[in-house]
């Protein structure tokens, strides 16, 4: 089905909806009075009463500003392994610092 042909058929669906619930009958009486399958009545419904659908309304996008971090970390990190004490300042290399805590671990 191609999407002008979806957007119709929801488009009638959505006037069949608002034609029943202004009716004030049951879903069997006004499905019987317009030749239409109970089921196809409560499927459209549900989808039309469920609020936000993707296929019938575009998105709402909230805009967002992201700003570098301008805060400088002074403060070292200190972590103590046994009686080893290591500093880590901002800008160290992970793998260094990985290494060094595995080879304290072993020998603490």
């Amino acid at each position: 089905m191609t999407k002008s042909a979806l957007a119709d058929l929801r488009e009638c669906w959505r006037e069949r909806i608002a034609e029943f619930r202004a009716s004030g009958q049951s879903g069997a009486a006004w499905c019987a009075a317009h030749q239409m399958k109970e089921s196809q009545l409560w499927y459209w419904a549900r989808k039309f009463s469920s609020g936000n659908h993707p296929e019938d309304s575009s998105p709402n996008w909230i805009p967002v500003q992201i700003r570098e971090s301008t805060v400088e970390v002074s403060e070292p990190l200190v972590v103590r392994i046994g009686q080893a004490v290591i500093e880590v300042r901002s800008g160290f290399d992970a793998g260094l610092l990985r290494d060094v805590i595995r080879t304290l671990v072993t020998v603490c």
